[in-house]
């Protein structure tokens, strides 16, 4: 029986992004045992997969704000026990920091084990090439490499297997029933993401909005912070068909990516969350490049718009039209 230690730590759209990686080794090894390290913030993602057997939570972020109470705690060095108390047969990092491979340096492995990670970064991603130091093995990737394919290749080759089919993300749905889902058909507004530059433009919003209210459709406005309760406060002033979400914890926030019968969003991780669900979804870019994480697993999937080239607002209504028959 295959052990395998997955070491993707962060952030919300790139652990997202690794999932599929369990699904390609459980189907070459349908009995294996896989694991992953993961920051804390995002274990109920992992969860979300059920391949996946045991989680570690890494708390650095946490952790590096009073280090030594932390460290007085035992909070990490509980962390460490419990990582070291497994052996693996391959130890795979996919993110390629420093920190990610003090985590694989510390993962135990059988004497026959290995220890695989990239040889490079891609295009715009962070990577520290002293993180090489702890494989055993490094995979080279082209440079403009897809976020989910970047792992799977990784993964492929730390295993000795081909990937030949599309990504699929074997994520759980959730039978979680909020009191603010509606019974009906509804659209999602993802307009949320940091960085003012990967934004929407509002009057853009407000345009497909009053287009989904003529079709009868509700929209539902999510947040994640104060300034972004702001702007959906003010979008659903200006929009008849309009609900402006209570606060969502990561769960609530996955049942509404995966509920929705249209998303459509900025580059984010709720998006991709949206668009593994396949649910119908359309991913506008406008300050990041599309290449690199665009949903390209799917027909339900219509990405629009690139890094310094925002979408246009009939290109968002064209899609709408191109979606509707997939749109329950």
């Amino acid at each position: 029986m295959l052990k395998i230690l997955l070491i993707r730590v962060s952030s919300l759209g790139d652990v997202l992004h690794n999932m599929p990686v369990v699904d390609d080794l459980l189907r070459h090894f349908p009995d294996a045992q896989i694991d992953w390290v993961v920051e804390e913030a995002y274990v109920n993602l992992v969860r979300l997969h059920p391949g996946v057997r045991r989680i570690f939570p890494f708390a650095l972020r946490r952790w590096r704000k009073n280090l030594l109470t932390s460290w007085k705690k035992r909070d990490i060095q509980h962390f460490f026990s419990e990582l070291r108390s497994e052996e693996y047969d391959v130890v795979i990092e996919t993110q390629g920091l420093l920190k990610t491979g003090l985590i694989m340096g510390l993962a135990r492995v059988k004497s026959s084990g290995k220890k695989v990670g990239l040889a490079n970064g891609t295009e715009g991603s962070g990577y520290e090439g002293l993180s090489r130091i702890f494989h055993t093995e490094s995979v080279a990737v082209d440079r403009y490499t897809h976020a989910v394919l970047r792992g799977r290749l990784v993964a492929a080759k730390a295993c000795g297997y081909v990937i030949n089919t599309p990504a699929s993300f074997g994520l759980h749905r959730s039978e979680l029933k909020p009191s603010w889902l509606p019974d009906k058909a509804f659209a999602v507004f993802f307009h949320g993401t940091a960085g003012a530059s990967k934004k929407w433009a509002r009057g853009n919003w407000l345009h497909i909005g009053q287009a989904l209210a003529q079709r009868g459709i509700p929209v539902l406005l999510p947040w994640g912070n104060p300034a972004e309760h702001e702007e959906a406060i003010r979008m659903a002033a200006a929009m008849t068909n309009a609900t402006v979400l209570p606060p969502l914890s990561m769960q609530e926030a996955t049942v509404l990516a995966q509920s929705a019968s249209l998303a459509i969003g900025v580059d984010s991780g709720l998006t991709h969350i949206a668009a593994a669900y396949e649910t119908p979804t359309i991913e506008i870019y406008c300050d990041s490049p599309r290449w690199k994480t665009e949903g390209n697993w799917s027909a339900k999937i219509i990405n629009l718009g690139d890094q310094g080239q925002p979408a246009s607002v009939e290109e968002v209504l064209s899609a709408i039209e191109k979606l509707r028959p997939v749109v329950n």
